[in-house]
């Protein structure tokens, strides 16, 4: 099975966790049943974007399934993660409260991103009130984002800077 990140847009008006909570309990419902597994969620504070990741064999059963669902697809692709094990990620343990979405050049292949993810990652510890978690990066090479815990934006901006990585948006997440 592949992972796929799905960015969307919920079509309904959710402003609340309990709504946004019902929503995705729907689409997980509707799609475990077409084997395809929800490995995680995470909405913006305001509840205007979502970032899925599935696991599954192909994308069109996800497709059709948030389409009947009510949500809008803006991108869909396959990832890899990066940063820790794909089960570590399904107990989801670890707290998230901001997304970071990095544009990656067009001359950057995967070897070249994960030795400079290797090299440059120790220097996290440089800014400790930030948690790096873990990345997912297109297969395609077209962009990655990265998860963490941090105190506020202002800490995850220098904590990409420490491991010298631009920022093309951070997303606060909704974790209430």
């Amino acid at each position: 099975m592949t992972l796929y990140l799905t960015e969307s847009e919920l079509n309904a008006e959710i402003n609340k966790k309990e709504d946004f909570e019902a929503k995705i309990a729907e689409i997980q419902e509707d799609l475990s049943k077409k084997d395809v597994n929800l490995i995680e969620v995470q909405v913006s504070k305001d509840f205007s974007r979502v970032f899925f990741i599935f696991e599954a064999e192909g994308t069109q059963v996800i497709e059709e399934n948030l389409s009947q669902t009510g949500v809008t697809i803006q991108l869909i692709k396959e990832v890899r993660l990066v940063g820790k094990e794909l089960e570590d990620v399904k107990k989801q343990e670890d707290n998230i409260n901001y997304l970071v979405e990095w544009n990656l050049p067009e001359n950057l292949t995967m070897d070249k991103y994960l030795e400079r993810k290797k090299k440059n990652s120790v220097h996290y510890a440089e800014v400790p009130e930030v948690s790096f978690s873990r990345t997912y990066v297109c297969e395609d090479m077209s962009k990655c984002l990265c998860f963490y815990d941090a105190p506020d934006e202002s800490a995850v901006k220098r904590a990409r800077e420490a491991v010298d990585t631009p920022i093309d948006s951070i997303t606060e997440i909704n974790d209430d």
